[in-house]
């Protein structure tokens, strides 16, 4: 952990802006997980989160949809605090159902008519999902249009966040050519970064950064624990998961098989390092090493698995309003539910299971 006095102006300055102003403020960082769509459901929970001056956010890691939040989260408070946060979100998404009135890829009527969210009836929908299993990107999208790119630039003045930012941000994509994990900090983040944390290889081509190629961050990190760890002084991380860990039921068709798959792997690698961090906690436990050479790390999760899992993988690609709202009510109860429950454990213990939960 850097010792405040090495650290650069810019980092104190962040660290100060992250710092508590009133007693009994707690101060936490952030695991943001991508999931498309889904994604609106951590834009209810940071809505909420926001909403409670009690907490305050240091930094945060993200992937894919996660990084979208963190970066219009991050800009929104540099210029105008923590409503200008809320507002910044707002407007983000409100651009992102604005691009996807557009999009071929509508729900049906019948959908919209039973709420039901998904897109499977849909004809665009059958025929994007047939494409994208017989052609790559670079065939069926040669001109690599991604109308996400400019809802970002629009929302985000990414030279002020990176100058400025109130919040450590830490963004995971994937290098193609080694496989490795590359994390994204304040100094480097661009529209670029945040496209390659979001850039799902069977949609997208590969992004380039700097002669590397990279890929959705959610194959190697999603998000990244491990920055919040070794580069921010607040020892609770709050994970947002929008992938969910368990299913009730094996599936049985190419799309759910496929969909699950994706689900495993996207949460194989949070769980390992959840299962690092298990060990770690168990050894300074049992006093096999001494808590002052190792960080213990406090661990709590705002997730809605019994409500994600009942959402076809089809509605990940739904920027219906009425459905990106509804996404965002269900996370800010969630928050409100783990906020009751749990606040007081924040600075002081875990409050998740971890054993019951990754291991």
């Amino acid at each position: 952990m850097a010792d405040s006095a090495t650290m650069p102006p810019e980092a104190k300055a962040r660290m100060k802006r992250a710092t508590p102003t009133k007693v009994g403020t707690k101060t936490v960082n952030l695991a943001l997980q991508g999931g498309g769509a889904h994604g609106a459901f951590a834009w209810g929970v940071l809505d909420r989160l926001l909403e409670d001056d009690r907490i305050a956010m240091e930094g945060i890691s993200a992937t894919s949809a996660g990084a979208m939040n963190a970066v219009t989260m991050a800009y929104g408070m540099t210029v105008g605090g923590r409503e200008g946060a809320r507002a910044a979100l707002t407007n983000f998404w409100r651009r992102v159902a604005h691009a996807g009135m557009i999009s071929p890829l509508q729900p049906t009527w019948f959908e919209r008519a039973s709420h039901n969210h998904a897109l499977e009836s849909s004809p665009a929908f059958v025929m994007f999902d047939l494409i994208s299993r017989l052609y790559s990107p670079y065939q069926f999208n040669p001109l690599n249009y991604n109308p996400l790119r400019q809802v970002l630039e629009q929302s985000v003045d990414f030279e002020k966040l990176r100058r400025d930012s109130a919040l450590k941000l830490f963004l995971s994509a994937t290098n193609v050519r080694s496989g490795k994990v590359k994390v994204f900090g304040n100094d480097e983040i661009s529209a670029d970064a945040v496209m390659a944390s979001a850039c799902l290889p069977f949609m997208f081509q590969a992004v380039t950064i700097d002669g590397e190629d990279y890929w959705d961050g959610g194959y190697m990190g999603n998000p990244a624990i491990f920055p919040l760890i070794y580069k921010c002084e607040s020892r609770d991380i709050v994970v947002v998961h929008i992938n969910p860990i368990e299913r009730n039921e094996t599936p049985t068709t190419a799309r759910d098989i496929l969909n699950r798959i994706n689900e495993i792997s996207f949460n194989s690698s949070l769980m390992r390092e959840m299962r690092a961090i298990a060990f770690v906690t168990k050894m300074i436990d049992d006093g096999t090493i001494d808590e002052g050479k190792m960080k213990r790390m406090l661990i709590h999760a705002i997730e809605g698995q019994d409500f994600m899992r009942e959402l076809g993988v089809s509605s990940k690609m739904n920027a219906d309003w009425e459905f990106l709202t509804h996404l965002r009510d269900v996370g800010r109860e969630r928050a409100e539910q783990w906020l009751e429950a749990n606040f007081d454990a924040v600075n002081q213990r875990t409050s998740v299971d971890l054993g019951a939960m990754y291991l």
